[in-house]
């Protein structure tokens, strides 16, 4: 089987890990050169110095400490001291600008040896198909140029501990996946590398009711979690694709449909069990709620996209399950009628589960696909959850139809029953791979979000409406619009040069729009290989070097998921 090309890029169907990058021999020997020659010449010149005010004090004692003496010599160390530490930050800022060296091929094949006999002939893969699956993906806007070297599959915190201590050994890239569902090619592979997949760990660990949170493992989906502790009245609220998992939601900062109500996945995570890049174990915080005590290194690692540690365990808040809720589906006749409801919905505080926009392209995707039980008007539309108390959600769809209607509102439905509305809500969620399953043979859909201020959602949703509707291909807006994220789906044929360019100017042209407007390159599908040049435009040079640091501290030769974010050239 060949390898697929996408977008310019080659998929090697071998994958060997980068060679060594010899450290170069000016930078090995040049601080220890200039600090043992200083000392040199230092010393003989003080040993002059030394002597001769012995010499003139010889008549009073030839081994008294004078306060001159001591103060010489007390310069002279300090000196000293002031010399090696100003070289050895020399030398190290230079060492921090070279790029890593990774293992050999060679080396590569000492890991998986050590690997299996440590850990099981199971636990590491070098399937083709394997290698493939957990290197290329179709729902990325890119993908990298090769694959990784292998798969592992661990079971336990320990066997991750194993992994890492033997990657850092021979110094071999290490990539985590779960879900394989990102769109910025996140869990590619640029420099080879292990692929650390947890499908062997997808366990709920522990359920505390009273408390209010769950232990899970980082490749139970969030659908599975939920439907395993409904029986507790409890529910984990964020809810992005129905196929995403904890460990990349935690790696993304990921969000969903109920973002408008209950936030993103940063708001309900209380720790993490994390493994660093030499195998040591982390746990970020214990199980309250609330906590001061040092520094929030569970917010730190939480949208780090497996650059910092990789995550093994997460401790999870849980949320009551509403008593009743209620699907409202509302059309209105232009894109900004949408957004405009949405923001003054948002300023007046009505209370709503879930708000989110979907133009007539999303409306029409669908009717096609089916299984709502009904056609509904092919028009730009606001998809409206309520939930909570009887009294509650009656006040709330009161108040928002009468703010849909001061916005031009066309039509106002409700689901009819609780199948209809799991029905419609499904088809919200479905929506990417609804659109994808219409594909014509050589297509592809390039899925991308940007987040801004409310204020802004209309300015910028009419705008980038009309740049995709001028495309004239299919194209549509739809997205989380109730906390300012809204995500743009466009299927183009990929064998199109021309095509293609334009596709991608309206892509970035939105991105660079949305920073113009004080917002984000991204609201919830992370950096990863994407949009790295988009981060540096909105953050700065300064911010990311900062992020350098902090990835040096704890990864300092760059093995976690490396390429993703921003590289390590200064």
């Amino acid at each position: 089987m060949r390898a697929p090309t996408l977008r310019g890029f080659s998929t090697p169907r071998m994958a060997l890990c980068h060679p060594r990058i010899p450290l170069p021999t000016r930078w090995a020997n040049r601080s220890t050169g200039i600090r043992s020659n200083s000392s040199s010449r230092e010393t003989k010149e003080q040993q002059h110095q030394l002597s001769s005010g012995s010499s003139s004090n010889s008549s009073n004692n030839s081994t008294s400490w004078s306060p001159a003496r001591t103060l010489l010599i007390s310069a002279f160390a300090a000196g000293l001291g002031y010399t090696y530490a100003y070289y050895n930050k020399i030398s190290n800022n230079s060492q921090a600008s070279v790029k890593p060296q990774y293992a050999s091929a060679k080396d590569c094949e000492k890991v998986i040896t050590e690997l299996r006999a440590k850990l099981g002939e199971d636990t590491v893969s070098t399937d083709e198909d394997d290698l493939e699956r957990h290197g290329y993906s179709e729902w990325s806007s890119l993908n990298a140029d090769r694959l990784p070297v292998a798969i592992a599959y661990p079971q336990t915190t320990e066997d991750v501990v194993e992994i890492a201590k033997v990657c850092h050994k021979y110094r071999m890239p290490m990539i985590p996946f779960s879900g394989g569902s990102s769109l910025e090619a996140n869990f590619s592979a640029p420099y080879g590398g292990m692929t650390i997949d947890f499908a062997m760990m997808n366990k709920v660990l522990e359920i505390h009711e009273n408390d209010m949170d769950v232990v899970v493992q980082p490749s139970i989906g969030w659908m599975d979690l939920n439907e395993q502790i409904k029986e507790t009245g409890l529910f984990f609220p964020v809810d992005p694709g129905p196929s995403a998992m904890i460990g990349g939601m935690v790696g993304t900062n990921c969000s969903g449909t109920n973002a408008v109500r209950y936030g993103t996945m940063k708001d309900w995570v209380i720790n993490l069990t994390v493994v660093l890049a030499d195998g040591r174990v982390m746990k970020t915080r214990r199980r309250p709620r609330k906590t001061s005590a040092g520094y929030n290194l569970t917010g730190l690692l939480v949208g780090s996209e497996g650059t910092l540690g990789i995550v093994t365990e997460a401790t999870l808040k849980l949320a009551p399950i509403p008593e009743e809720t209620r699907v409202g589906v509302v059309s209105f006749p232009t894109i900004r009628d949408c957004a405009s409801t949405a923001m003054q919905l948002i300023r007046k505080g009505i209370q709503v589960q879930c708000m989110e926009i979907l133009d007539d392209v999303q409306m029409d995707v669908i009717n096609r696909a089916g299984g709502t039980g009904r056609t509904w008007s092919v028009s730009p539309t606001l998809f409206f959850k309520f939930s909570g108390t009887s009294a509650g959600v009656e006040d709330s769809i009161n108040l928002t139809r009468n703010l849909a209607k001061d916005n031009r509102a066309e039509t106002f439905q409700f689901a009819q029953d609780e199948k209809e509305a799991h029905d419609l809500w499904s088809a919200r969620k479905q929506s990417l791979w609804s659109m994808m399953a219409l594909r014509k043979e050589g297509s592809e859909v390039w899925s991308t979000d940007v987040a801004v201020p409310i204020s802004r959602l209309p300015d910028i949703i009419e705008i980038s409406k009309k740049e995709l509707d001028d495309l004239g291909i299919f194209a549509s807006i739809l997205g989380h619009i109730g906390d300012g994220n809204f995500h743009s789906s466009i299927m183009y044929d990929r064998n199109d040069p021309e095509e293609k360019a334009r596709v991608e100017k309206v892509v970035y042209d939105m991105v660079d729009r949305a920073l113009e407007m004080e917002g984000s390159c991204t609201g919830e599908h992370g950096v990863g290989l994407g949009k790295k040049d988009s981060l540096r435009k909105e953050v700065g040079e300064g911010t990311i070097d900062v992020m350098r640091s902090l990835k040096r501290s704890l990864d300092p030769h760059w093995l976690l998921n490396p390429g993703k974010i921003f590289d390590v050239e200064e």
